[in-house]
């Protein structure tokens, strides 16, 4: 924490993540109070994807031209006038279209800060990408806290003041701390959307990028079918499914810390597939458990989900050469953005049809079977250090 870089990336992320989490809550209750009912607020969620998601391959490959710096700054402010935005909003046209800029805002701090830390720090790389990480989901975990404090002594709207405030001072010192990183790799030679196809035609990279579409799903359906299923299903009250939350942010955050040197030593192959087998247990066995027991397990697959998150991120990382770092984090966020977009639809869909326990064990089964082609196929850290990667 004394490289300035470093700090400046944490400080300005957590601070804006502390935002997130404290509003993340009064948007849904918004779009109820101006509409009248519940039926568009699913809606949230796709608005902001699609930007998200359609900007994580342009704006990798324009930073890998022109810099990291800039685009996390534009990023920071746009979040910022989000905030602005939302508070503003009188319509729930309004909010969508802030949804939209806030996906737009959120894809370079997402996807640029790892990739300029892999290129400013190459021989320590998972540390530093797994502190960033941690400190970003740390953020999201006293967010809620904060906001039901605050709540208490000011209007909940001004809660979107604060979120603005604090995208604002992450701009500033970006601005003030980061050290910028610019490959200058030829634009026309950057990487497309071809090129990750060709990425994935080498069987590794295509379990890698397929493992990231599942971790998408499994981190939407966690916000969204999960809590659905322990209230209807399970009958926990609102207060255990905030202590779920809290207790899944709680497991991603110390599991970046843990698989971040690990990574660094062993390589992120291994980590992959524990992640996945974790993940895959702790998801499949919820439905057959009491209640402490699945508090346990569904920590437990939090854990393997970050576990999974931090070292496919690595790996991804290591099949490019410095020119691409920023390309390819937008690639893998770009998966990751389609498994969250697509996977709890369908997942509810599934659930709708032949229950929560067939949903929840077909999916574990998912992460089995990647988890077991990547054993078939990908080196063991041995053969990893006599090649020199």
């Amino acid at each position: 924490m004394k490289d300035k870089t470093l700090l400046g990336l944490n400080a300005s992320v957590f601070l804006m993540m502390i935002g997130v989490g404290m509003i993340v809550a009064l948007l849904p209750q918004r779009i109820i109070e101006m509409d009248g009912h519940e039926q568009n607020v699913g809606y949230l969620a796709s608005a902001f994807a699609i930007s998200y998601i359609i900007l994580q391959v342009p704006i990798g490959t324009l930073a890998d031209k022109f810099g990291f710096k800039i685009f996390l700054t534009i990023g920071y402010f746009l979040c910022a006038i989000t905030g602005l935005c939302f508070y503003f909003s009188s319509g729930a046209f309004m909010i969508f279209l802030s949804r939209l800029l806030q996906g737009a805002g959120e894809a370079p701090i997402w996807a640029l800060a790892p990739a300029l830390l892999s290129v400013k720090y190459p021989r320590n790389k998972g540390e530093v990408m797994g502190s960033y990480n941690a400190v970003l989901h740390i953020g999201l975990t006293l967010g809620p806290m904060a906001g039901v404090l605050l709540a208490k002594t000011c209007q909940p709207s001004a809660l979107f003041l604060l979120y603005a405030v604090a995208c604002f001072l992450g701009a500033i010192l970006t601005i003030w701390l980061v050290d910028d990183v610019s490959p200058q790799k030829p634009l026309a030679a950057s990487f497309n959307i071809s090129s990750i196809l060709e990425l994935s035609k080498d069987r590794g990279s295509f379990l890698t990028l397929l493992g990231i579409t599942l971790y998408g799903t499994g981190y939407g359906i966690f916000l969204t079918s999960i809590p659905a299923y322990l209230l209807q299903v399970k009958n926990f009250s609102s207060e255990y499914i905030g202590i779920f939350f809290s207790l899944f942010y709680v497991a991603i955050s110390v599991s970046q810390i843990i698989t971040g040197k690990l990574a660094d030593k062993f390589g992120p192959n291994i980590f992959m597939i524990c992640g996945l087998v974790i993940a895959s247990l702790g998801l499949g066995a919820i439905s057959f458990l009491g209640f402490w027991g699945i508090f346990t397990m569904l920590t437990l697959a939090g854990l393997g989900l970050g576990v999974f998150y931090l070292s496919s991120m690595i790996y991804l990382n290591e099949t490019v050469d410095i020119s691409l770092k920023g390309t390819i984090s937008g690639a893998y966020y770009l998966f990751w953005g389609i498994g969250m977009f697509f996977g709890p639809p369908l997942f509810s869909i599934l659930s709708q049809s032949s229950g929560y326990t067939v949903s929840l064990v077909v999916y574990s089964l998912l992460f089995i079977s990647i988890a077991v082609a990547m054993i078939l196929i990908l080196p063991t850290p041995t053969s990893r250090r006599e090649n020199g990667e």
